[in-house]
């Protein structure tokens, strides 16, 4: 018979993981860019939301609710299906995902209306999780010195298809209109996921659980571990920094003294994806021991960026600065901070991953919410001011509670 393990605290079963050989190159670089081209297709529809509005006769105010449906789809998404990654064998559940995906997103092609576009894509928003199912697996599949980089790299892959989609997006309607936007993204996809049933590897069998059970063990197993609920906090608060500057940097771009056209203002987005390559590479730092160490040294980045971009509000190159800056800080502290979660409980690592990414997302949305009304009260320095007193607050939880972000990149979970 299988060995079977107790997790304590949430009343699961799960049978004993076996040590991996590792992650290759070649694998770390596909699920790098399976997950950067799916998580891109959160993001087509942001720069195409006038022709949308054009092509279906809608004001171009309801087409912007497109955007908010498929980003409620991906929330819905990450807490229903990622927490299937630790029950299901992800050699299957994930090409099926993308397979489901690449129907949703041939629908959009071919929506013969508003209504009908609405719901395509909060169907593709729920099924774009492969690269949140991809995470946890090449972090079992991953030695554990080996782990950070192989997390950071695939999380910057994300990244760089999230910086890149609105572009690509762009240029391609401009060729051959929105609807060839959906109609390529269904066939890459669907492409993606006949690759992944070839080369993912076996696993074996995952544990059967109740699908109510194992959704309430999500948030049983954050309060199982305090590393967990900090880690969270600080992920929360940078992520939420990270919208606010990003939405300030659009109304401060589009204002006087710059006055600059969307296309300029997208510019920026090349030197957030320069900022972004360069926090690549700094899961190194949770591989060698220094993973609270990092963050720390990531929160102080962020909040000596924002104060650069504060005092640079006029000067395009002191923001250019900040941007790079803020970039690597808060990527940095992305990396370390999902890396740092997978080294806690191995069983449960698409769970944590769940509760991970719908914090950030919830970060994300205050963050939009809080930019709108600092820049209304005071403008970019309000937005900066406000960015900053929280950084200053995520700093003082990593100063009292940092002993709990020290883990072990053993066989034990947390180093005392």
């Amino acid at each position: 018979m299988r060995a079977i393990s107790h997790l304590p605290g949430n009343g699961i079963m799960t049978n004993n993981t076996q040590s991996t050989p590792g992650m290759s190159g070649a694998m770390t670089l596909l699920f790098a860019i399976v997950g950067g081209a799916a998580v891109g297709n959160l993001y087509w529809a942001q720069p195409l939301l006038a022709a949308i509005a054009k092509s279906l006769d809608v004001p171009i105010g309801s087409a912007g609710a497109l955007v908010t449906m498929t980003q409620i789809g991906y929330a819905l998404g990450i807490v229903l299906i990622v927490p299937l990654g630790d029950v299901v064998v992800r050699r299957r559940l994930i090409p099926i995902v993308m397979f489901l995906s690449s129907l949703a997103l041939l629908g959009t092609a071919f929506a013969p209306s508003y209504a009908t576009l609405l719901a395509t894509l909060t169907a593709v928003g729920i099924t774009t999780v492969a690269g949140q199912l991809l995470i946890p697996l090449a972090s079992d599949l991953s030695s554990p010195e080996e782990r950070g980089r192989t997390v950071g790299t695939i999380v910057g892959g994300i990244l760089i298809g999230i910086l890149l989609s609105r572009t690509v997006s762009g240029v391609f309607a401009d060729l051959f209109g929105w609807r060839a936007v959906y109609l390529l993204a269904a066939v890459v996809t669907a492409s993606f996921s006949f690759l992944l049933t070839r080369v993912l590897p076996s696993e074996k069998e995952r544990p059967r659980i109740a699908y109510g059970r194992l959704l309430a063990s999500v948030p049983a197993v954050v309060r199982k571990h305090r590393s967990v609920q900090v880690t969270l906090v600080i992920g929360t608060v940078g992520f939420c920094t990270f919208t606010m500057f990003w939405t300030g940097l659009t109304f401060l771009l589009s204002s006087e003294p710059f006055s600059y056209s969307l296309s300029q203002i997208g510019l920026m987005g090349v030197v957030g994806l320069a900022g972004s390559l360069a926090a690549r590479r700094i899961g190194w730092l949770h591989d060698n021991g220094y993973s609270a160490a990092g963050t720390g040294a990531a929160l102080v980045l962020a909040f000596v960026s924002l104060g650069i971009g504060a005092i640079g509000a006029s000067n395009i190159l002191l923001v250019a600065l900040a941007v790079l800056l803020f970039d690597v800080a808060i990527q940095s502290n992305n990396v370390l901070n999902q890396t740092r979660l997978f080294s806690v409980e191995p069983e449960a690592r698409s769970r944590l991953n769940t509760a991970f990414v719908s914090c950030n997302f919830l970060g994300g949305a205050l963050g939009s919410l809080l930019a709108g009304l600092l820049w209304e009260m005071a403008g970019w320095k309000a937005i900066m001011t406000g960015a900053m007193a929280l950084i200053c607050l995520a700093f003082v939880l990593w100063l009292i509670q940092r002993h709990h972000l020290s883990v072990s990149t053993g066989p034990k979970k947390e180093a005392r």
